[in-house]
């Protein structure tokens, strides 16, 4: 009998608890942007960049413009595997015939990203078409990436070629479902990436840090804020 007082007891306090509470308090949460709210807003294309960008060396026509609203730049493109930066047992010359040892971006300690654990997206090298570096991105800078209706969150972690986009890190293959091998893996179309003007994951080399920035600035883009 006192068992069920008690217990009985617990459960009124709990209930005047969340009755006085506000809601987030009592333990509600706010739900994640989904990839459906997210994609409305990048619909419809303003390009900012001079032309087009090809998704491979080989493609045979540049498809991908660049396009941007004041919050944040996206484009839509596939996804090549970078597996760049610090050597692990994935990303190695070994795993990687096109292996580099660093990333065009450092860590908050000062040593290169490591691609199998950093979720980060590679923008093209200031060229003729576009220059990522007056459009308020930089090394750091929050993305949020869609594939198959998943969001992920990651970083601006590497740069690559003038005239190629749609390539993001190991870690952020593996997120979204994407074979991260470097050698096959990848996806040939479907993937949206969307930069966040003027932000910034602090320290860049943590994807908690990456998931926090870019809740907040993804729900703002979607006009939840």
């Amino acid at each position: 009998m006192r068992t069920r007082m008690l217990a009985l007891s617990a459960l009124s306090g709990a209930a005047l608890l969340a009755a006085i509470l506000p809601a987030e308090a009592a333990g509600d949460t706010i739900s994640p942007v989904g990839a459906a709210e997210l994609l409305a807003k990048v619909k419809n294309c303003t390009r900012i960049s001079q032309g087009k960008y090809r998704t491979d060396q080989s493609a045979a026509a540049a498809t991908v413009p660049v396009c941007g609203t004041d919050e944040a730049v996206f484009w839509e493109a596939d996804m090549d595997i970078d597996c760049d930066g610090q050597v692990s047992t994935v990303c190695n010359t070994r795993t990687d015939p096109s292996f580099q040892p660093q990333t065009a971006f450092q860590g908050s300690d000062g040593t290169y990203l490591d691609s199998a654990e950093v979720p980060y997206v590679v923008v093209p090298g200031p060229g003729p078409l576009w220059n990522y570096t007056t459009a308020g991105i930089k090394g750091g800078g929050v993305a949020a990436v869609i594939y198959g209706g998943k969001v992920r969150y990651a970083v601006v972690g590497d740069t690559g070629p003038t005239g190629i986009i749609g390539e993001g890190s190991y870690a952020l293959a593996k997120a979204l479902g994407i074979d991260p091998d470097p050698r096959t893996g990848g996806t040939a179309s479907g993937v949206t990436y969307i930069l966040f003007r003027n932000s910034k994951a602090s320290p860049i080399e943590s994807p908690a840090a990456a998931v926090t920035a870019g809740e907040e600035l993804a729900r703002k883009f979607a006009g939840g804020a």
